[in-house]
């Protein structure tokens, strides 16, 4: 720990090489918000004290901008058009070693022409999604935040856990609890592609995982929305998580190395060739755990060594004055074996088992082509194609408490490969309204193979076994979009999805309403109807009757909910926002036994494992009720801060009738999140910053543990018909990272450490049985986790 304090220390005595005001070139393009359609004219303006030479831009035919001299640091813009709302963006970062690129949408004003409408701007301001259609329940984040937050590693997931509604809780996986719902429930998306877990060691119908496929370094800003979800996404019960990838640098060529905890990482970003606006961008890493082990530090693996490698990368060619065509994709792979036999137990250990032999190996490839055209001034199409496909190996052996001999205990493969279509339009007919629609074609191929093995090989039951099946999932929106006048705004939509493999059909309304009033006041209503397919695994979970193998699950409908939230906002300054938003959702039509039994599919999706039931069918129930709120100071004056607040209750319904605790009911969630800059050198160049989070989550319910019957089958047996009645101790953690950027004349430097767990809390895990010792054993969950990092770009 000393050494790393050191290090850091020894980057903050380096003073600037020059003492001039370095600069940087910002530029960019304006568009329309809703019919992308270049913004011809626009003045950009940066905001500097009175008295100096004004420095801006006027955007050219193809709303494009360039604003050179720029003084590095942190700066905004006043960006004002005819006919359009006034836009600011604030707090833009502009350093030496890397050009600020930027794309920006202004919104047609409903008022006369001659009068000035001052309004946020979707790029900057964290209230306001890139969707204008999400009125309730949306955020946005900035990439920039994954970098700055402590805690966040990099990891839009693990940044998320700051927001309001989001709990986190395990340190094992960056799975996202939104409001009490099973991680499951998540939708992600890349350029509007429905993609599957974008993490590596992401096991088949989780969301979540150890370590994130994206990379922080290619991302734009992106939308995180948890309720009324706008009619355009579907096959989602809990949260949205829509990404969206930068362009790389069509005028110049720029360069990035990095180490952290998410790899070794090199990068590269340019234009294709001199005469083109052609653009490429590309991210390599590979992991550095292995380093971090040789150094002493313990990340909760034990002996084992993961390891993994990502590529993501975007290639963007303008065609004409109105077409774009850009291709896109993550492809990543990893794999690690944990040995019962090397396993410490006196160290953490959040994966592995001493009694435990588990070998896995996880691929995910991500490929996308985009073509988007303006149609007309006033219609906007976007035609995206795309494939996925994942190949997820497991083989596992149990080992002997006496002999410390290895038997096999099970393997599985499971192999999905997706292919995608989707096309949206949007229309603008005045400024007052807008319509939306489109539709997504997603044709699933694939393969499942699970078995379980007993007394060394003598027995076996297999679980599922598939092969060479598909399935088509179809989804289809409406949405209108009227802003009656300056204060008030509705949207009204409708989204319908059918499942090709028994049939399944839904239609769904959605709608939104929105009143604006006093200084930065608003009230939002939403409500949305969603359903969601089930896990593939589920449906064929074999069952064995007299007549040979069923899948008794094959039928099973969609999961369906009802999703109230109104949402309270008030700008009590410039840069400070207060948001209360209470809210209702009602699950139905969720899978249980048929047998009277505590199971529902509520309760998954936070661990490795699949679920091996079987004859379920839709009988059971959810709730989750709670209030959210959300202070947060964007930053000003060196220093920002953001504190949430959610308490809420999820409770459920299995077959037998009685209601219980979900598995993810916490109750409350509290985080505190705050950071500091300080200009430091001679000429005030370089910056020291320091953030600070703790996190308080309420204890989660588990089932408990049933010791005798776990020492009779010689593994941990719990109590089902007490399910999960039993709490945890609460959750307490601190994470807090100092960094240090230095800007030369043409490159950046930046060193930082995340702190992790300063205090060392002992957050339990788990309580599992342990056959060795023939008693319960409490698992803990990381403790001080110590993770430098370096970043250089030119």
């Amino acid at each position: 720990m000393k050494n790393y304090l050191l290090l850091l220390l020894t980057f903050f005595a380096f003073r600037p090489l020059v003492a001039q005001q370095l600069v940087q070139t910002v530029r960019g393009t304006i568009r329309d918000e809703v019919t992308k359609s270049a913004v011809i004219g626009a003045s950009i303006l940066l905001i500097q004290e009175e008295g100096r030479n004004p420095v801006g831009a006027i955007t050219d035919v193809n709303g494009e901008f360039k604003i050179t001299g720029v003084p590095t640091g942190r700066q905004s813009f006043r960006i004002t058009s005819v006919g359009y709302e006034e836009n600011r963006i604030s707090n833009v970062i502009v350093t030496a070693g890397k050009e600020v690129i930027t794309s920006v949408t202004l919104t047609e004003t409903v008022r006369s022409l001659d009068e000035v409408v001052i309004s946020a701007d979707r790029k900057n301001d964290k209230s306001k999604t890139n969707n204008e259609l999400a009125l309730v329940g949306g955020r946005s984040f900035n990439i920039e935040d994954t970098k700055r937050y402590a805690g966040a590693l990099g990891d839009p997931s693990r940044m998320a856990a700051n927001f309001a509604g989001v709990v986190s809780g395990n340190d094992s996986r960056n799975d996202i609890v939104v409001r009490g719902n099973s991680p499951t429930g998540m939708l992600w998306q890349l350029e509007g592609l429905n993609i599957p877990n974008p993490n590596h060691f992401g096991s088949l119908g989780s969301t979540g995982g150890p370590v994130s496929l994206l990379n922080n370094n290619t991302l734009d800003k992106s939308d995180f929305i948890t309720s009324a979800f706008p009619a355009q996404y579907g096959n989602a019960l809990s949260g949205v998580f829509d990404l969206r990838m930068r362009e790389g640098n069509n005028q110049k060529h720029e360069f990035l190395g990095q180490v952290g905890f998410n790899g070794f990482e090199v990068g590269a970003e340019g234009p294709l060739s001199k005469n083109s606006k052609a653009s490429y961008l590309v991210n390599y890493r590979y992991s550095t755990l292995g380093l971090f082990k040789a150094l002493g530090i313990e990340f909760g693996t034990g002996s084992a060594v993961p390891n993994y490698q990502d590529l993501n990368f975007k290639v963007s060619v303008p065609t004409g004055k109105k077409g774009k065509l850009s291709v896109f994709g993550i492809l990543g792979e990893s794999d690690v074996d944990f040995l019962g036999n090397d396993v410490d137990t006196t160290d953490t250990n959040l994966y592995g088992s001493e009694n435990e032999n588990t070998r896995v190996k996880y691929k995910t490839n991500i490929l996308g082509l985009s073509y988007e055209y303006n149609v007309s001034p006033k219609t906007f199409a976007k035609l995206t194609l795309g494939t996925s496909n994942t190949d997820q190996k497991f083989s596992g052996d149990s080992i002997s408490v006496l002999t410390r001999e290895a038997f096999a205990s099970g393997e599985a493969r499971f192999k999905t490969r997706k292919t995608s279509a989707v096309l949206n339009v949007r229309h603008k007919v005045n400024a007052k309204h807008s319509l939306y629609a489109g539709i997504t074609t997603d044709l699933l191929n694939f393969d499942l193979y699970n078995r379980d093995i007993y007394d060394g090989g003598r027995f076996d039951t297999v679980r599922v076994n598939v092969s060479g099946e598909n399935t088509v999932l179809t989804q289809a929106y409406g949405q209108w979009k009227y802003r009656m006048n300056r204060n008030l705004q509705l949207t009204a939509g409708l989204h319908a999805q059918h499942y090709s493999l028994n049939d399944n059909f839904a239609i769904e309304p959605r709608f939104g309403l929105q009143y604006t009033f006093g200084q930065g006041q608003s009230v939002s209503l939403g409500y949305g109807l969603n359903s969601q397919a089930q896990n593939i695994y589920t449906y064929f979970v074999q069952t064995k009757t007299e007549k040979g193998i069923v899948y008794s699950n094959k039928g099973l409908d969609f999961t369906k909910s009802h999703h109230y939230s109104i949402s309270y906002e008030n700008r009590l300054a410039e840069n400070l926002l207060l948001k209360v938003e209470p809210y209702f959702q009602a699950l139905y039509d969720v899978p249980v036994e048929r047998r009277s039994s505590s199971y529902s599919t509520l309760n998954t999706g936070s661990t490795f494992a699949t679920d091996d039931e079987d004859s379920l069918v839709n009988a059971g129930t959810g709730r989750n009720l709670g209030i959210e709120l959300t202070l947060e100071k964007y930053f000003s004056q060196g220093y920002y801060f953001l504190v949430t607040t959610s308490l809420f209750d999820s409770k459920y319904k299995g077959s037998d009738g009685v209601e219980r605790n979900t598995a993810f009911n916490s109750r409350y969630v509290v985080n505190l999140l705050a950071g500091k800059e300080i200009k430091v050198g001679r000429n005030r160049n370089s910056v020291l910053s320091a953030s600070i989070k703790t996190s308080f989550v309420g204890g989660r319910y588990t089932s408990p543990l049933n010791l005798q019957a776990s020492r009779q089958r010689g593994e941990a047996v719990y109590d089902e018909s007490q399910a999960y009645s039993q709490k945890q101790d609460a959750y307490f953690r601190t994470d807090l990272r100092l960094a240090y950027r230095k800007e030369m004349r043409k490159s950046t430097l930046e060193v930082a450490v995340d702190l992790q767990n300063v205090s060392g809390n002992k957050n339990i895990f788990q309580q599992t049985y342990n056959a060795r010792t023939n008693s319960i054993a409490t698992e803990y969950q990381q403790g001080f986790f110590p993770v430098p990092m370096v970043r250089f770009t030119f």
